[in-house]
């Protein structure tokens, strides 16, 4: 049966509407994730956050996404991707929503809402890419889901234009009582996405699976042939994830490789305010264009992830997102012109990390059998988002946890803080170079035992 979907030559309007669901629930993800880096810099000064409470509201959510993506991923294989992506959407929407409601100087509460987004934002990530690779062949799936995170850096984006065309209108409260608004998208998921048929195979379900691909592939079910000896379900225990220690390794240095990239993301808009001299709607709009230019470099990433391999392509564009990285930091007070050095490198960091993430979020959820894809990706994609605690953390640690969020104490910390940063993207060097293996132009199927093999010797090698 699934011989049929690996044999498809071009994808139909079904198959183009689960990669829509699933391209603008991660834009939901990462508006709600960014949004709070805006908000922060409307009250930062008036309540007097330290660094250490700046940063407990900034990483509250980073925090929350390990045990989000471990629960969340392990509760996908068992009750289904489909049910997991309509309960994240509505978590993490909702409590975005309720951050409208915080009380002055509440920044407890702030940071107790941001965790429980960071549950939503864990579960879904978890969920939403396996469930598109288990509806596409395996020729298509690498630039398809590269593809389908090609518009993350849309949530920043949104989160920037409204703050600076709203934010001074409607205030921080108003900012947050938008979150709310993408929870309706939980309804049209619920028309647009059936459960994966490769879930549904494995839970005995089988004239479910074909209806679900018949519905995927256009085509009546009657015309997708079952089997005549149907194999028993699966029912596999969590802990089988650690016979796959090279996949967990792999996905893990990968997937910490972010670490620099969430640090600048939530410092930037107040990074811009102190090196550059601008109030904070006018950092907001400058960061539109540090988003915006990761939207090629996604698509840059999601072709060459299938063009040169997920290995080569991984290496070579952590290499280029490490370097301009660091040189952010070092030339933050150089002018080219009258062009800020640190702003155009921002954006060519921007450009290059974006890229690499177009191959390595997909990678990661490639490198799992079928009976554990979600609970694997959900393990490793939670254990990598203590980068969205260490690398907001790690600027508060090196700046001085005691100071106010002032000028004297973040520009003195730029260059050590952009070089901690930019040291993250070696570990996605080793990771490809050294540890995962090969994944372009294999199905799920074939990918199982290749899993199981040795560590292969060089890049490029199956």
């Amino acid at each position: 049966m699934l011989e049929v979907l690996e044999q498809q030559k071009s994808l139909t309007i079904n198959q183009w509407k689960i990669f829509s669901a699933c391209l603008f629930s991660i834009v939901i993800d990462f508006f709600d994730f960014a949004l709070i880096g805006f908000v922060l810099a409307f009250f930062v000064k008036d309540w007097h956050l330290t660094f250490g409470q700046s940063g407990a509201i900034l990483f509250a959510s980073g925090i929350a996404a390990i045990p989000g993506g471990i629960f969340f991923g392990w509760l996908g294989d068992k009750i289904g991707r489909r049910t997991v992506f309509m309960m994240m959407i509505l978590t993490l929407s909702l409590a975005t929503g309720v951050m409208a409601l915080a009380p002055e100087n509440g920044w407890i509460f702030i940071a107790a809402m941001r965790f429980i987004v960071g549950l939503g934002v864990g579960g879904l990530a978890a969920v939403d890419l396996p469930l598109l690779q288990e509806f596409v062949p395996a020729s298509k799936r690498g630039w398809v889901s590269g593809l389908s995170i090609g518009l993350l850096p849309l949530g920043p984006l949104l989160a920037a234009l409204l703050s600076a065309s709203l934010g001074a209108t409607i205030g921080w409260r108003g900012l947050f009582a938008i979150g709310l608004v993408p929870a309706a998208f939980a309804f049209v998921i619920r028309l647009w996405v059936p459960e994966s048929p490769r879930w549904l195979f494995s839970q005995g379900r089988f004239e479910e699976a074909r209806r679900s691909l018949a519905w995927a592939l256009k085509v009546d079910p009657s015309a997708i042939e079952l089997p005549t000896t149907l194999p028993a379900p699966q029912h596999v225990s969590w802990l089988e994830l650690f016979k796959y220690p090279r996949s967990i390794a792999a996905a893990i240095m990968c997937g910490l490789s972010s670490t620099g990239a969430v640090g600048i993301a939530l410092w930037g808009a107040t990074l811009l305010v102190l090196v550059l001299k601008v109030t904070p709607a006018q950092a907001a709009y400058l960061s539109v264009w540090i988003a915006l230019i990761g939207i090629p470099g996604r698509a840059l990433g999601a072709w060459l992830s299938d063009a040169l391999g997920r290995r080569w392509a991984g290496f070579l564009l952590s290499v280029a997102a490490g370097v301009a990285t660091m040189l952010a930091g070092q030339l933050s007070d150089v002018l080219i012109g009258t062009a800020s050095a640190f702003f155009i490198l921002l954006m060519v960091a921007s450009f290059f990390s974006n890229a690499s993430f177009s191959v390595v979020f997909p990678y990661m959820a490639e490198l799992w059998p079928a009976k554990l894809r979600a609970s694997g990706f959900g393990l490793v994609y939670g254990c990598s988002n203590i980068a969205k605690f260490i690398g907001p953390a790690g600027l508060a640690v090196i700046a001085g946890a005691s100071n106010y969020v002032a000028p004297k104490a973040t520009l003195e910390a730029i260059v050590p803080a952009f070089n901690y940063f930019a040291g993250w993207y070696l570990l996605a060097v080793i990771g490809f170079l050294f540890v995962g293996i090969e994944t372009r132009g294999r199905t799920i199927e074939e990918l199982d035992a290749a899993l199981l093999r040795p560590v292969p010797a060089r890049v490029g090698a199956r």
